[in-house]
């Protein structure tokens, strides 16, 4: 059975594909067949080489009964999050040196450390900074690095309360 689409948004379709099709037995070859694609456009899929047309995704949906935009929507969900990534490296905000003061933010990779911004932002950062970084990453993202920090300065806990309507205290 394919997830929840919510659970697997920008991930690339052809994992999922590859999942659902390893779960339930069905050989690359046969599905290929009943779709009237060839069975390297499938491996290509799975292998994340290529992705889903909106008429292949129509087929894919009737061939494994699950709604014919699936697996657009999940192409669509997995190119909004690869644009997101290129464009992480240069966020559309800055911030004040000071906020950084103990690294150089030229080299910060705003998908690989999100967490460490995060809390960052939330412990030190001024209003501007903590509303960019809310529209930046949302506040779900956002509730769940919080709730996974191990040690987070009161000013954290006292920001997550006001701006995101959350009390980490108790985590």
């Amino acid at each position: 059975m394919l997830p929840e689409i919510d659970i697997v948004k920008g991930i690339h379709p052809g994992l999922i594909l590859e999942r659902e099709l390893i779960g339930d037995g069905i050989k690359k070859s046969h599905l290929a067949k009943d779709l009237g694609v060839s069975t390297g456009l499938i491996t290509d899929i799975v292998k994340q080489r290529r992705g889903i047309n909106p008429s292949l995704s129509i087929r894919l949906g009737k061939a494994l009964n699950v709604d014919p935009a699936y697996f657009s929507l999940l192409q669509t969900y997995y190119e909004l999050r690869s644009a997101q990534r290129t464009s992480k490296t240069n966020p559309p905000f800055h911030f004040r040196p000071a906020l950084f003061w103990d690294i150089n933010p030229a080299g910060l990779d705003f998908e690989q450390h999100k967490n460490f911004i995060v809390v960052r932002v939330f412990e030190r950062g001024n209003e501007e900074e903590i509303k960019a970084i809310i529209e930046y990453y949302g506040r779900d993202q956002i509730s769940l690095i919080l709730k996974g920090s191990k040690n987070l300065l009161y000013t954290a806990l006292k920001t997550a309360r006001k701006y995101l309507e959350i009390n980490l205290e108790k985590v």
